[in-house]
């Protein structure tokens, strides 16, 4: 059986750091960026790129729909 590694990908200009991403992560992958983008909200970054499983969790809870989630096989 193949293991699956995941990369997500944050839109940062349209994120509204509404924080569901970082409590959806099982893996603790999605941390809030102490930057803001250009609406002055603190945007959602990948600081642990190696735990993420490509859930989509984070992908499915953004009520905006900024995450985009890749998976790949390893």
């Amino acid at each position: 059986m193949a293991k699956v590694k995941g990369s997500i990908v944050v839109d940062i200009e349209k994120c509204k750091g509404c924080e569901l991403c970082v409590y959806a992560c099982p893996t603790q992958v999605i941390a809030m960026s102490p930057d803001v983008n250009v609406k002055g909200y603190h945007y959602a970054e990948d600081v642990n790129p190696d735990a993420c499983t490509g859930c989509t969790n984070c992908a499915v809870v953004c009520p905006d729909g900024v995450i985009t989630v890749y998976r790949m096989k390893v």
